[in-house]
This record gives C-alpha cells, sequence and structure tokens, in this order.
C-alpha cells in the first residue's frame, strides 16, 4: 500500500488493515499518521473519519441496504468500506459538503477499492442519493421492534450487550453508555509530580498547539487533544504519562505509601506501576508482573524513562500460585484481563465481540482475584479493578469471592472521582469523565 497523503486515505488505510490485517484502529491509525505527516486539524479529521466509520457502521449500513439494489455480502470489501466512510460524512458530520463527500469517496474506490468503474458508479449513484434526500429531509428511520434494538442499529452496539446494558443500568442509562461510547475520547494525561507541576504542564501543552482542560476531580489529570502526546517532550522526558482518570484513581484507591512491598499482578502497559511508584515517592519494593516479556521490556523502558528505580519486572502468569509472595505484600493491585466494554468510545472495535467470546473470562478473573489475594498480608488489602462495565465481570467476581473467603471484606472508600462507597464502584464516562470501570477494595482480616 502506498503512503497516504490527506486525512481521507488514512482513514481509508486504517480501515483496510484492520479488514484485511486484524490490526487495531489505534495502533493503524497512529502508523498512518506518521507515514503520512499530517498534524493538526487534517490528523484530527483523519482520526473522526477513522473511528466514526466504525462507531456508525450499523446505521451507514442501514442506510447503504436501503439504497442499494445490491446486497452488501455482495459488494467488494474495500468498496463497501469505502461506501460506509463516504454514508457517515453524508448523513452525520455537518461541516463536509455532500458533493465533497461524495466525490472524495469515488475517487478512493477508484484509486484503492479494487474495483472496476461499475462498482464507482454503482456507490456513486447510492451515496448520491442518500445526499440528496440527506438534503430533503428524507432519509429512511429503522423500524426497530424495541428500544434495545434500536439503541443497538443507532450506536453500533451488539444486540447482546445492549439488551445486558438495559438489564443492568435500565433503557435510559444504557443509551446515555452507549452513546457516550461514540464520543470523541480526549487523551487523557497525568502528571508526573515529581518533575513538574500541572500548570506547567497545562501551559506548555497549550503553547504547543494543544487544547487543555483540567479533570473536574482528578488534580493531577489533564484532558487534552489536538496531535500525538507520545511526540511531545513533556511525554519524552517523563513529565506527563498517557492515563485515564479512573486507572489514577484505582491506584489512589489502592493507597501505595513509601517504603512498602507491592505486587501489580497484571501490569502492562505500565501505566498503574508508574503511578504506583511515584506514590511510593520511589522507595520500597514494587514487584510488576506480567504473562509477556516484551511487555516486561515495555514497562521497564516507561520506568527509565520517568525515573523509577523502585520498580522490579517479574515474569509470571497471575492464574499460577507464587509461594514466595505468600503474604509478602501490603497492597496488591489486581487490574485484571476483562473485554475491555469499558473502553469502547477509545477501542470502537471491541463492540464487535460476541458475547461467546467473552463468557470465559469471568472465571479467569475469579482465579486471579483468588490466587492473588494469598500475596496480601493481614490487614493489608487487595484492589480488584477491570475496564469493563458488565456485571458478570465485576460485582458477581468479587461477591463470589468474598462468598469464599471469609477473611477477606470489602473495604469502603472515599475519593473525587465517585464519592463515597461501600467498598465497589462502576465508573461512566458520561458521569466521571473516565473510561467504564470498576474498582473493589478488598481488605484481609486473617
Amino acid at each position: 500500500m502506498t503512503k497516504p497523503t490527506n486525512a481521507r486515505e488514512v482513514a481509508a488505510f486504517t480501515l483496510f488493515d484492520m479488514l484485511e490485517n486484524g490490526a487495531w484502529s489505534e495502533g493503524a491509525l497512529h502508523h498512518y499518521l506518521q507515514l503520512s505527516g499530517l498534524s493538526g486539524r487534517d490528523a484530527a479529521l483523519a482520526a473522526r473519519l477513522a473511528y466514526g466509520t466504525l462507531q456508525n457502521r450499523s446505521m451507514c449500513d442501514f442506510y447503504i441496504r436501503k439504497y442499494s439494489k445490491i446486497r452488501l455480502a455482495k459488494i467488494k470489501p474495500r468498496v463497501l468500506e469505502l461506501m460506509r466512510m463516504g454514508v457517515y460524512q453524508l448523513t452525520m458530520l455537518d461541516r463536509i459538503p455532500a458533493h465533497a463527500a461524495t466525490s472524495e469517496t469515488i475517487k478512493l474506490i477508484r484509486k484503492y477499492g479494487k474495483a472496476d468503474e461499475r462498482a464507482a458508479g454503482f456507490a456513486n449513484g447510492v451515496l448520491r442519493s442518500i445526499a440528496r434526500d440527506k438534503e430533503n429531509n428524507k432519509l429512511p428511520h429503522p423500524d426497530c421492534p424495541d428500544k434495545e434494538s434500536y439503541y443497538a442499529l443507532k450506536y453500533t452496539h451488539p444486540e447482546w450487550l445492549m439488551r445486558k446494558l438495559s438489564s443492568q443500568y435500565g433503557q435510559k442509562e444504557s443509551q446515555k453508555i452507549a452513546q457516550a461510547n461514540n464520543e470523541i475520547a480526549p487523551i487523557s494525561v497525568r502528571i508526573n509530580s515529581q518533575k513538574i507541576t500541572k500548570e506547567q504542564v497545562y501551559n506548555s501543552l497549550i503553547e504547543d498547539g494543544f487544547t487543555a482542560e483540567y479533570h473536574p476531580t482528578m488534580n493531577n489529570i489533564l484532558l487534552c487533544s489536538g496531535g500525538d502526546i507520545t511526540q511531545n517532550r513533556l511525554f519524552i522526558e517523563g513529565k506527563i504519562t498517557v492515563q485515564d482518570a479512573a486507572s489514577a484513581a484505582a491506584v489512589e484507591v489502592l493507597e501505595p505509601k513509601p517504603d512498602m512491598k507491592i505486587i501489580d499482578c497484571c501490569a502492562a502497559p505500565g501505566g498503574k506501576t508508574f503511578y504506583i511508584a511515584e506514590k511510593m515517592q520511589n522507595k520500597g519494593q514494587l514487584i510488576s508482573c506480567d504473562i509477556y516479556e516484551h511487555k516486561l521490556k515495555k514497562i521497564e523502558e516507561g520506568a527509565k524513562r520517568l525515573g523509577f528505580t523502585c520498580i522490579k519486572t517479574r515474569l509470571a502468569n497471575s492464574e499460577q500460585y507464587q509461594p514466595e509472595f505468600e503474604k509478602w505484600a501490603d497492597v496488591v493491585m489486581c487490574d485484571v484481563p476483562c473485554s475491555g466494554l469499558g473502553i469502547i468510545r477509545k477501542k470502537p472495535e471491541i463492540r464487535f465481540k460476541t458475547d461467546e467470546e467473552l463468557a470465559s473470562l469471568p472465571q479467569i478473573q475469579a482465579n486471579i482475584l483468588r490466587n492473588c489475594a494469598n500475596y496480601v498480608k493481614i490487614g493489608g488489602t487487595i484492589v480488584y479493578s477491570t475496564c469493563t462495565i458488565l456485571q458478570r465481570e465485576n460485582q458477581d467476581v468479587v461477591n463470589a469471592f468474598l462468598k469464599e473467603n471469609n477473611n477477606f471484606v470489602l473495604e469502603p472508600f472515599n475519593h473525587p472521582v465517585c464519592g463515597q462507597t461501600d467498598g465497589m464502584i462502576t465508573l461512566l464516562p458520561h458521569l466521571h469523565k473516565t473510561d467504564g470501570f470498576f474498582i473493589a477494595k478488598l481488605r484481609r482480616k486473617s
């Protein structure tokens, strides 16, 4: 594939890479943005087109079906992907003129669609019909049997997920969750307070052309947009790191202190480890575990960049007992593998997972919690967290553990991002300005 030269080509190449190679949206987009050299407004447009097409795939397909005489399964994959991007621009982005959205899409189909001129003509006819009806307020409306199926279509969420969310949170709240999942997520950066103040970070980011705002409840978090933060000098110098407010909140609930012995059980990519080390003032013993060696190397590189020497990495499967850690740790961080359904707005392709694919996760999570609880000293605490909002991976896992282990109890906590809790909280993007996230704190009595 040739080097992309504009925002639409970057978005198209990102979608092709996902379609044909199974790439993750974030990594593919970053790769093609770097190749293209786009910055500022054009890079933001590329991201909006790529993510927006994914986030609204169901509605784009709905419109294509209504205006096409050819079934979607018969349309060449690249042509269909580009048509979706064109329909997204026509029906959901007001600032792009219809003629530009249509003509630029057809150019991409001719250049990269692996199709003949008839395919370009077909796509042109469909897009022009949609553009005409959009202008005349005559676009068709979905006719769905209930609100869950309507929300599934409108926000491109699998119907099984919408029904689970509706059952857990109610219809109105589930709609707000799905809507928030389709919004642009800001980059959340945490200030390394040992090196710089939040005011200095804010002023520097503004000078460098980013937009930035302070998080409403987290004093050390800034929400920003406008470029690749990992190429900014503040990141390179270890003065900031990318970490969502929810992840940072989980560390603060853990309450790490200098000279403690701490284990971070499922540590990659390292955000929590680094914040724990900062809270420890780089004094004490922090064991950062993961099952993949290459991820541990990333943690080691991050620790070096940030200047932390108290971090020791360890290759370990957190489902398997490590006898040398029995009752060793003052506190344990247990951020387990999960469905990721709380970070759909950052990784939109997560929504396409099936219920069957995710069904085995609660058992793995329970195994990890059960095993890692062995490492907590009497009187110590363990924080169990996930980046999902499904009860079966969160409250159900914790409650089952407590039922089996009466030497542990929920430890109530109060935190600015969520207020007073009984020991468990689910954070939601539209309520807390965080990722969708779950935090539970448990104390060992004996």
